[in-house]
């Protein structure tokens, strides 16, 4: 490992200012960022550390509306009775992220500030019209992620909780790689307590979007043979050794409908 700063700080304010006075980066689970140093595919000469700060924390229901704070890890969500009992799709994302070790270390803020393209919980949020809550501002789903790990938080902007919306169902279906547990293709379908739908995809494209041809599909028929009824297009998505643009192309109504199915 190369010479780097280490700080802890004990609250938001203190965090935001290290970060504005080093440059550094936040530091929250690391699952992503440590293993990147390893690789030195990022050399920040400061971490800030975010663990230490409780305000960062804990899952609250708030009216019609779920609070996950931005440093409750995916075990924490996977296992919570408020998450299970106002909307289990969320919990079921987080029981599927990585393995129990990842699970036990990453953070929901961490994964949406990160946005990997084969992230689970980019789909989750613009799944479900969720509200991204920094230290400065409230961004809505669909303006925060920007590109392949880019969005449009500010060098000294934190993550400090994922405001979602309760869904009247929702549900998530991934095809995973088998060795990473990344998304080759993620489905989040939700339906609002007004009849709308969302359909988001993660895996399949540099960033999450939204497949608004199914979309289209659903309000007319919510069910698994509307969606799994939908072509979509190659254009703009992923090829690599573990699938080609016309595959993932061909699983993303599939994994739509095995969502529809879980819920319909």
């Amino acid at each position: 490992m190369y010479a780097i700063e280490y700080q802890q700080p004990k609250t938001l304010a203190d965090a935001a200012s290290m970060l504005a006075s080093t440059g550094g980066r936040p530091l929250a689970g690391g699952q992503s960022l440590v293993a990147a140093m390893k690789l030195r595919l990022s050399q920040p000469g400061t971490l800030v550390d975010l663990s230490g700060i409780a305000d960062l924390r804990g899952i609250r229901k708030d009216g019609e509306r779920l609070v996950i704070g931005a440093m409750s890890r995916h075990a924490e969500i996977a296992s919570s009775d408020v998450v299970k009992a106002a909307m289990p799709a969320l919990a079921s994302v987080a029981e599927g992220i990585g393995d129990r070790q990842v699970r036990n270390m990453g953070t929901i803020g961490g994964a949406v500030a990160n946005n990997d393209p084969a992230a689970d919980w980019p789909a989750a949020v613009v799944g479900t019209a969720a509200t991204i809550r920094t230290n400065k501002r409230a961004i809505a789903a669909d303006d925060f992620f920007k590109g392949m790990f880019e969005t449009v938080l500010a060098a000294d902007e934190i993550i400090t909780a994922v405001d979602f919306p309760i869904m009247q169902r929702a549900a998530y279906a991934k095809f995973a790689n088998p060795a990473s547990r990344f998304a080759l293709v993620g489905v989040f379908v939700a339906q609002s307590a007004n009849g709308d739908v969302r359909v988001a995809v993660t895996g399949a494209a540099p960033s999450v979007f939204r497949a608004k041809a199914i979309e289209d599909a659903l309000r007319q028929s919510f069910t698994p043979v509307a969606a799994k009824g939908v072509k979509m297009s190659t254009d703009g998505l992923n090829g690599d050794l573990h699938g080609s643009p016309a595959y993932r192309a061909h699983l993303i109504p599939v994994m739509a409908s095995r969502a529809v199915a879980m819920i319909a």
